[in-house]
Protein backbone atom coordinates (compact mmCIF):
# COMPACT_ATOMS: atom_id res chain seq x y z
CA UNK A 1 0.00 0.00 0.00
CA UNK A 2 2.81 2.38 0.98
CA UNK A 3 4.72 1.53 -2.15
CA UNK A 4 1.72 2.02 -4.48
CA UNK A 5 1.00 5.38 -2.90
CA UNK A 6 4.58 6.41 -3.55
CA UNK A 7 4.50 5.25 -7.13
CA UNK A 8 1.27 7.16 -7.80
CA UNK A 9 2.03 10.35 -5.93
CA UNK A 10 5.82 10.48 -5.85
CA UNK A 11 6.05 10.99 -2.11
CA UNK A 12 6.02 8.97 1.04
CA UNK A 13 2.65 8.88 2.77
CA UNK A 14 2.33 10.21 6.26
CA UNK A 15 4.31 7.31 7.53
CA UNK A 16 2.66 6.32 10.56
CA UNK A 17 5.79 6.67 12.56
CA UNK A 18 9.24 12.59 36.68
CA UNK A 19 9.58 11.60 39.81
CA UNK A 20 10.14 14.49 42.12
CA UNK A 21 11.43 14.07 45.65
CA UNK A 22 9.90 16.41 48.17
CA UNK A 23 12.32 17.55 50.85
CA UNK A 24 10.82 18.39 54.22
CA UNK A 25 13.15 20.41 56.45
CA UNK A 26 13.81 18.70 59.82
CA UNK A 27 12.25 20.19 62.93
CA UNK A 28 14.44 22.21 65.27
CA UNK A 29 14.72 19.30 67.76
CA UNK A 30 15.72 16.88 65.01
CA UNK A 31 18.18 19.43 63.63
CA UNK A 32 19.92 19.71 67.01
CA UNK A 33 20.32 15.94 67.17
CA UNK A 34 21.69 15.82 63.66
CA UNK A 35 24.18 18.57 64.43
CA UNK A 36 25.71 16.52 67.26
CA UNK A 37 27.14 14.07 64.78
CA UNK A 38 29.56 15.00 62.00
CA UNK A 39 29.04 13.18 58.71
CA UNK A 40 31.89 11.81 56.69
CA UNK A 41 32.06 11.29 52.96
CA UNK A 42 31.70 7.53 53.53
CA UNK A 43 28.48 8.14 55.51
CA UNK A 44 26.95 10.02 52.58
CA UNK A 45 28.06 7.41 50.09
CA UNK A 46 26.66 4.61 52.26
CA UNK A 47 23.28 6.34 52.59
CA UNK A 48 23.14 7.03 48.86
CA UNK A 49 23.77 3.37 48.11
CA UNK A 50 21.05 2.37 50.58
CA UNK A 51 18.58 4.64 48.81
CA UNK A 52 19.50 3.20 45.43
CA UNK A 53 19.02 -0.34 46.68
CA UNK A 54 15.66 0.59 48.22
CA UNK A 55 14.56 2.20 44.97
CA UNK A 56 15.31 -0.55 42.49
CA UNK A 57 15.71 -3.64 44.65
CA UNK A 58 18.95 -5.55 44.22
CA UNK A 59 18.23 -8.70 46.20
CA UNK A 60 19.19 -11.85 44.31
CA UNK A 61 15.54 -12.93 44.31
CA UNK A 62 14.64 -9.67 42.51
CA UNK A 63 17.23 -10.12 39.77
CA UNK A 64 15.65 -9.93 36.31
CA UNK A 65 16.94 -10.60 32.81
CA UNK A 66 16.08 -7.87 30.31
CA UNK A 67 16.50 -8.26 26.55
CA UNK A 68 16.48 -4.93 24.71
CA UNK A 69 15.40 -4.77 21.08
CA UNK A 70 16.17 -1.57 19.17
CA UNK A 71 14.00 0.11 16.56
CA UNK A 72 14.40 0.81 12.86
CA UNK A 73 17.72 2.39 11.94
CA UNK A 74 19.09 2.03 15.46
CA UNK A 75 21.39 -0.67 16.86
CA UNK A 76 22.26 -2.16 20.23
CA UNK A 77 24.35 0.98 20.81
CA UNK A 78 21.26 3.13 21.44
CA UNK A 79 20.59 1.34 24.76
CA UNK A 80 23.96 2.18 26.34
CA UNK A 81 22.50 4.30 29.16
CA UNK A 82 19.80 1.74 29.98
CA UNK A 83 22.33 -1.10 29.90
CA UNK A 84 24.49 0.75 32.43
CA UNK A 85 21.55 1.57 34.71
CA UNK A 86 20.21 -1.99 34.69
CA UNK A 87 23.65 -3.45 35.37
CA UNK A 88 24.17 -0.99 38.22
CA UNK A 89 20.86 -2.27 39.58
CA UNK A 90 22.33 -5.80 39.49
CA UNK A 91 20.05 -7.06 36.72
CA UNK A 92 21.07 -9.09 33.69
CA UNK A 93 20.72 -7.33 30.37
CA UNK A 94 21.28 -8.16 26.71
CA UNK A 95 20.97 -5.72 23.82
CA UNK A 96 20.14 -7.48 20.56
CA UNK A 97 21.59 -6.34 17.25
CA UNK A 98 18.94 -7.07 14.62
CA UNK A 99 19.96 -8.23 11.15
CA UNK A 100 21.54 -5.45 9.10
CA UNK A 101 21.62 -3.11 12.09
CA UNK A 102 24.43 -1.60 14.12
CA UNK A 103 27.55 -3.74 13.70
CA UNK A 104 25.71 -6.57 11.95
CA UNK A 105 27.32 -6.84 8.52
CA UNK A 106 24.30 -8.09 6.54
CA UNK A 107 23.33 -6.00 3.50
CA UNK A 108 20.10 -4.25 4.50
CA UNK A 109 18.80 -4.51 0.91
CA UNK A 110 18.90 -8.32 1.06
CA UNK A 111 16.59 -8.73 4.08
CA UNK A 112 13.25 -9.95 2.78
CA UNK A 113 11.21 -11.10 5.81
CA UNK A 114 10.45 -10.17 9.40
CA UNK A 115 11.77 -13.59 10.44
CA UNK A 116 15.16 -12.80 8.88
CA UNK A 117 15.28 -9.34 10.44
CA UNK A 118 14.41 -10.73 13.91
CA UNK A 119 16.70 -13.78 13.66
CA UNK A 120 19.33 -12.54 16.17
CA UNK A 121 16.53 -12.20 18.75
CA UNK A 122 14.95 -15.58 18.04
CA UNK A 123 18.39 -17.22 17.98
CA UNK A 124 19.07 -15.78 21.42
CA UNK A 125 15.79 -17.15 22.80
CA UNK A 126 16.36 -20.54 21.15
CA UNK A 127 19.66 -20.88 23.03
CA UNK A 128 18.18 -19.80 26.35
CA UNK A 129 18.09 -22.71 28.80
CA UNK A 130 14.70 -24.22 29.48
CA UNK A 131 13.12 -22.77 32.61
CA UNK A 132 14.78 -19.39 32.13
CA UNK A 133 12.57 -16.45 31.20
CA UNK A 134 13.40 -12.95 30.04
CA UNK A 135 11.62 -9.62 29.84
CA UNK A 136 11.55 -8.39 26.25
CA UNK A 137 11.74 -4.63 25.71
CA UNK A 138 11.02 -3.41 22.19
CA UNK A 139 11.31 0.09 20.76
CA UNK A 140 9.82 1.40 17.51
CA UNK A 141 9.92 -1.28 14.75
CA UNK A 142 11.53 -3.57 17.34
CA UNK A 143 8.05 -4.05 18.77
CA UNK A 144 7.14 -6.22 15.77
CA UNK A 145 10.25 -8.34 16.37
CA UNK A 146 9.28 -8.73 20.03
CA UNK A 147 5.77 -9.86 19.06
CA UNK A 148 7.20 -12.33 16.55
CA UNK A 149 9.53 -13.77 19.22
CA UNK A 150 6.68 -14.00 21.75
CA UNK A 151 4.74 -16.15 19.30
CA UNK A 152 7.70 -18.49 18.73
CA UNK A 153 9.00 -18.80 22.29
CA UNK A 154 6.18 -18.04 24.76
CA UNK A 155 7.71 -20.28 27.45
CA UNK A 156 10.87 -18.17 27.49
CA UNK A 157 9.26 -14.73 27.89
CA UNK A 158 7.80 -13.57 31.20
CA UNK A 159 6.72 -10.09 30.06
CA UNK A 160 6.94 -7.84 27.04
CA UNK A 161 7.36 -4.07 27.27
CA UNK A 162 6.63 -1.93 24.22
CA UNK A 163 8.37 1.47 24.36
CA UNK A 164 6.86 3.79 21.74
CA UNK A 165 6.78 0.61 19.69
CA UNK A 166 4.75 -1.12 17.00
CA UNK A 167 2.25 -3.35 18.82
CA UNK A 168 0.45 -5.21 16.07
CA UNK A 169 -2.64 -7.34 15.80
CA UNK A 170 -2.45 -10.66 14.00
CA UNK A 171 -2.58 -10.13 10.24
CA UNK A 172 -1.08 -6.63 10.39
CA UNK A 173 2.27 -5.31 9.24
CA UNK A 174 4.24 -2.40 10.63
CA UNK A 175 3.40 -0.40 7.51
CA UNK A 176 -0.31 -1.13 7.94
CA UNK A 177 -0.22 0.50 11.36
CA UNK A 178 2.29 3.28 10.72
CA UNK A 179 0.45 4.45 7.60
CA UNK A 180 -2.62 5.62 9.52
CA UNK A 181 -2.75 9.16 8.17
CA UNK A 182 -5.17 10.42 10.82
CA UNK A 183 -2.54 9.74 13.50
CA UNK A 184 0.45 11.28 11.73
CA UNK A 185 2.00 14.66 11.05
CA UNK A 186 3.75 16.34 8.13
CA UNK A 187 7.17 15.54 9.60
CA UNK A 188 6.55 11.81 9.07
CA UNK A 189 6.06 12.38 5.36
CA UNK A 190 9.22 14.44 4.94
CA UNK A 191 11.57 12.34 7.09
CA UNK A 192 11.57 9.10 5.10
CA UNK A 193 13.28 8.29 1.81
CA UNK A 194 13.03 5.11 -0.29
CA UNK A 195 16.02 3.16 -1.57
CA UNK A 196 15.70 0.94 -4.67
CA UNK A 197 18.66 -1.46 -4.80
CA UNK A 198 16.88 -3.59 -7.42
CA UNK A 199 15.89 -0.68 -9.63
CA UNK A 200 13.04 1.83 -9.63
CA UNK A 201 10.76 -0.62 -11.40
CA UNK A 202 10.96 -2.97 -8.38
CA UNK A 203 9.63 -2.51 -4.82
CA UNK A 204 11.81 -0.52 -2.41
CA UNK A 205 14.48 -2.46 -0.56
CA UNK A 206 15.18 0.01 2.25
CA UNK A 207 14.04 3.24 3.86
CA UNK A 208 16.43 5.95 4.96
CA UNK A 209 15.98 8.88 7.30
CA UNK A 210 16.66 12.41 6.18
CA UNK A 211 19.69 13.29 8.34
CA UNK A 212 18.72 16.96 8.35
CA UNK A 213 15.46 16.05 10.13
CA UNK A 214 16.86 13.61 12.71
CA UNK A 215 16.74 16.06 15.61
CA UNK A 216 13.19 17.23 14.88
CA UNK A 217 11.88 13.75 14.12
CA UNK A 218 13.53 11.44 16.65
CA UNK A 219 15.57 13.51 19.09
CA UNK A 220 13.66 16.71 19.90
CA UNK A 221 14.40 16.31 23.65
CA UNK A 222 17.77 14.58 23.29
CA UNK A 223 21.20 16.03 24.13
CA UNK A 224 23.53 17.27 21.40
CA UNK A 225 26.06 14.53 22.23
CA UNK A 226 23.55 11.72 21.79
CA UNK A 227 22.24 13.25 18.57
CA UNK A 228 25.82 13.30 17.28
CA UNK A 229 26.22 9.63 18.25
CA UNK A 230 23.02 8.70 16.44
CA UNK A 231 23.85 10.71 13.34
CA UNK A 232 27.02 8.68 12.72
CA UNK A 233 25.58 5.32 13.88
CA UNK A 234 22.12 4.98 12.35
CA UNK A 235 21.61 2.80 9.29
CA UNK A 236 18.88 2.24 6.73
CA UNK A 237 15.76 0.27 7.63
CA UNK A 238 14.92 -2.83 5.55
CA UNK A 239 11.64 -2.32 3.71
CA UNK A 240 10.35 -5.89 3.29
CA UNK A 241 10.11 -6.78 7.02
CA UNK A 242 7.98 -3.68 7.57
CA UNK A 243 5.51 -4.92 4.97
CA UNK A 244 5.51 -8.49 6.32
CA UNK A 245 2.20 -9.33 8.01
CA UNK A 246 2.54 -11.07 11.36
CA UNK A 247 0.61 -14.11 12.59
CA UNK A 248 -0.11 -14.13 16.34
CA UNK A 249 -2.11 -16.58 18.43
CA UNK A 250 -3.94 -16.29 21.74
CA UNK A 251 -2.21 -19.45 22.96
CA UNK A 252 1.34 -18.15 22.46
CA UNK A 253 1.59 -14.39 22.02
CA UNK A 254 -1.62 -13.82 23.97
CA UNK A 255 -0.41 -15.78 27.00
CA UNK A 256 2.34 -13.26 27.82
CA UNK A 257 1.57 -10.05 29.79
CA UNK A 258 2.21 -6.96 27.70
CA UNK A 259 2.91 -3.42 28.91
CA UNK A 260 3.09 -0.21 26.91
CA UNK A 261 5.17 2.89 27.66
CA UNK A 262 3.95 5.98 25.82
CA UNK A 263 6.33 8.80 24.93
CA UNK A 264 4.63 12.16 25.40
CA UNK A 265 6.56 14.38 22.98
CA UNK A 266 7.11 11.85 20.21
CA UNK A 267 7.00 13.09 16.62
CA UNK A 268 7.99 9.79 14.97
CA UNK A 269 5.19 7.71 16.49
CA UNK A 270 2.87 10.45 17.79
CA UNK A 271 0.71 9.87 20.85
CA UNK A 272 -2.50 9.43 18.80
CA UNK A 273 -0.90 6.54 16.92
CA UNK A 274 0.43 4.97 20.13
CA UNK A 275 -3.02 5.28 21.70
CA UNK A 276 -4.66 3.77 18.61
CA UNK A 277 -2.43 0.69 18.90
CA UNK A 278 -3.17 0.43 22.63
CA UNK A 279 -6.91 0.65 22.02
CA UNK A 280 -6.77 -1.94 19.24
CA UNK A 281 -4.58 -4.42 21.13
CA UNK A 282 -4.96 -3.66 24.83
CA UNK A 283 -1.96 -4.45 27.06
CA UNK A 284 -2.11 -5.30 30.74
CA UNK A 285 -1.05 -1.80 31.78
CA UNK A 286 -0.04 1.50 30.18
CA UNK A 287 2.56 4.01 31.41
CA UNK A 288 3.53 7.43 30.11
CA UNK A 289 6.94 9.08 30.01
CA UNK A 290 6.56 12.83 30.39
CA UNK A 291 9.01 15.01 28.52
CA UNK A 292 10.21 12.17 26.32
CA UNK A 293 10.80 12.27 22.59
CA UNK A 294 10.78 9.11 20.47
CA UNK A 295 14.10 8.04 22.03
CA UNK A 296 13.60 7.85 25.82
CA UNK A 297 16.81 5.82 26.22
CA UNK A 298 18.53 9.13 25.38
CA UNK A 299 16.13 11.84 26.57
CA UNK A 300 14.68 10.20 29.74
CA UNK A 301 16.96 7.26 30.63
CA UNK A 302 16.49 7.36 34.41
CA UNK A 303 12.71 7.59 34.14
CA UNK A 304 12.64 4.77 31.59
CA UNK A 305 14.88 2.67 33.83
CA UNK A 306 12.53 3.18 36.79
CA UNK A 307 9.55 2.14 34.68
CA UNK A 308 11.31 -1.00 33.46
CA UNK A 309 12.05 -1.96 37.07
CA UNK A 310 8.48 -1.15 38.11
CA UNK A 311 7.03 -3.33 35.36
CA UNK A 312 9.45 -6.16 36.17
CA UNK A 313 7.99 -6.32 39.69
CA UNK A 314 4.36 -6.55 38.57
CA UNK A 315 3.08 -10.03 39.26
CA UNK A 316 0.98 -11.85 36.69
CA UNK A 317 -2.64 -12.55 37.56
Amino acid sequence: MLYHHHMQNGDLPNLDRSISVKHTPPSSNKLKKLQKRSYSVSDSRSKALQLIHQDVGTEESDKMHFVLVHGGGFGAWCWYKIIALLKESKHEVEAIELTGSGLNSCDINCITTLAEYAKPLTDFLAKLEDGNKVILVGHDFGGACVSYAMELYPAKVSKAIFVAAAMLNSGQSVLDVFSQKSCLNDLNQRAWKFSYANGKNQPPTAIDLDKSLLEDFLFNRTSTKDIALASVSMRQVPFAPLADKISLSTENYGSIPRFYIKTEEDYAIPLPLQEAMIKSNQPKQVFQLKGSDHSPFFSRPQALHRLLIEVSKITSV
